[in-house]
């Protein structure tokens, strides 16, 4: 037995964005345990460029008690597994107000593949058009802004973007060929 094999799992916890699960596990050893996983489902980070500047959104986030910059990125409403270039659109539309006439799928990210079973889809958002933004009720404190290239690699730097799916989106557009 190569894997770490699952006996049985138990619902812990379940909201509208995530469910806790607890499962007995078997090691390859033989031996048995538990994992704790969260469950939430595929999200979508976007990453708007008009050829010279990024668009950030910033945020409060709760669990860290501190305002971040990063990219545009969520989820679909009650965990709901939303296709994910029409999930980038909507997230993109509802944070920032921009529309794009182009999406493309840089790649994809686990998130914290020891904890979650989430996976991320990154795309760069180009031919974008000003509008107004439709937050959720949880982003009334959202604001965004454009950034040259420049700043997004210095605030990188500088620790003002640490945002892990942010930085390694931007790990992907160098990737590929940007």
């Amino acid at each position: 037995m190569p894997y770490i094999e699952r006996v049985a799992s138990r619902e812990v916890y379940r909201n509208a964005w995530l469910v806790l699960r607890e499962d007995e596990i078997r090691r390859p050893d033989g031996s048995r345990g538990i994992y704790s996983v969260v469950d939430k489902p595929t999200y979508a980070l976007v990453m708007p460029y008009d050829g010279d500047r990024f668009r950030l959104v910033e945020q409060y986030r709760y669990p860290v008690g501190a305002r971040r910059w990063e990219f545009p990125q969520g989820t679909g409403p009650d965990r709901a597994e939303v296709e994910p270039r029409e999930l980038a659109e909507r997230e993109l539309r509802e944070e920032t107000g921009l529309l794009a006439t182009s999406f493309e799928a840089l790649g994809h990210v686990d998130v914290v593949a020891g904890l979650l079973t989430q996976r991320g889809w990154v795309f760069l958002a180009t031919g974008i058009v000003e509008g107004d933004a439709d937050r959720e009720p949880e982003e009334q404190d959202m604001h965004s802004e454009w950034f040259s290239r420049r700043d997004v690699e210095q605030m990188i730097r500088d620790g003002v973007i640490v945002d892990s799916q942010s930085i390694a989106a931007y790990g992907l557009f160098l990737l590929n060929g940007r």
